[in-house]
């Protein structure tokens, strides 16, 4: 059970990891580190130092209990690591059937809080110890909905973490091209909530997956990579959105063995004109549908994005579109950050090199 009497929990603004306070005022040692507490006790490895987007260490000293997460990626994650049961709402929640059968299930049984942005005083009155976002900070400009301050976080006794790999996704200073960032998000949540080894399995199981296709494809030269161009058709055909070089989706077809058509783009999404992609002109397009919690909608949907390429004036002249080379990989898997993209990186593997990965 929480702690409610001693600890007071702040979060980090500017998108880091975890910051608290006991006994005190919660505003750190003077070094750029915080101690803070999540949970009843010093256990299951803890106390914990995690770092936020800046690098600033955060240490925190026990196991939560009650966890709210922003967003249906946090909540796969923290289903994934096996401390669902801990989970008592979401905001965002998946659609039916989006995570895969195992999950879907679930998630199903976690309370939704909001269809979108939990509303502050919801969130701060939840009974959480520990709020898992994978949403920007307030300070990039990226931030959602009506954010608690750190005061009122530390009142409400919860402690923030972001999930970096998405979270500060727009302010990143270099491109991404692997999942290092991912891995280590799941390996931080793994220690914040108690479960190591099951975030190490994780992970060994993603590298594993990737190193084979990297193995693969490594000795193509970078010039005969295909060109690649996610089509975002969910986010609309009047203005095409590009997958840029700071967003996990990059690092995707990047690891695939791919050349993302927008990779001089430095931001994580960026909307374009079709005039663009026909620059552009890749070899590759995928229909990135967002899932519809059906394999038949799902094929629906993917049937009505490459019509729309086949049939509009601006894009069906496009090498891609002429040689039918569509991929039909959703977008969950491509552009949210998760266990899931190593899937994605061989399944993009598998299509542009069907001699060399299976």
């Amino acid at each position: 059970m929480r702690s409610h009497s001693v600890c007071g929990v702040a979060a980090v603004l500017l998108g880091g990891l975890l910051t608290t306070g006991c006994g005190g005022t919660g505003d750190g040692n003077g070094d750029g580190s915080r101690t803070g507490g999540a949970g009843r006790s010093a256990s299951g490895g803890h106390p914990v130092t995690v770092t936020d987007c800046d690098g600033a260490e955060t240490t925190v000293s026990g196991v939560p209990d009650a966890i709210v997460t922003s967003n249906a990626s946090g909540l796969e994650l923290l289903l994934r690591l096996g401390v669902g049961d801990k989970v008592i709402g979401t905001g965002f929640p998946p659609g039916r059937g989006t995570l895969p059968a195992g999950l879907d299930g679930r998630a199903r049984k976690v309370k939704v809080l909001s269809e979108t942005v939990i509303p502050k005083e919801k969130l701060l009155g939840s009974g959480a110890d520990l709020y898992v976002d994978a949403f920007g900070a307030v300070r990039s400009g990226g931030g959602m909905g009506d954010v608690p301050s750190e005061e009122e976080f530390r009142a409400a006794g919860i402690a923030h973490v972001r999930l970096k790999s998405t979270a500060c996704a727009a302010t990143r200073e270099e491109p991404v091209t692997d999942l290092s960032a991912v891995e280590a998000d799941i390996t931080a949540l793994g220690a914040v909530t108690g479960a190591r080894a099951r975030a190490q399995r994780l992970v060994a199981g993603m590298r594993q997956k990737v190193d084979a296709v990297r193995e693969a494809v490594g000795e193509v030269p970078e010039a005969e990579r295909p060109t690649y161009f996610f089509f975002d058709f969910d986010a609309g055909t009047g203005q095409p959105v590009a997958v840029c070089n700071r967003q996990v989706a990059h690092a995707v077809i990047t690891l695939a063995g791919a050349r993302n058509v927008f990779a001089d783009c430095d931001a994580d999404f960026r909307p374009v004109g079709w005039e663009d992609v026909i620059a552009k002109n890749p070899d590759w397009i995928q229909l990135g549908v967002r899932d519809r919690g059906s394999e038949e909608a799902n094929d629906k949907a993917f049937d009505e994005a490459r019509t729309w390429l086949e049939t509009h004036p601006a894009t069906q002249g496009l090498k891609a579109v002429r040689n039918g080379r569509f991929l039909r990989i959703g977008s969950e898997r491509t552009t949210i950050a998760g266990v899931r993209n190593a899937d994605t990186v061989r399944d993009i593997a598998a299509a542009l090199y069907p001699g060399k990965v299976g």
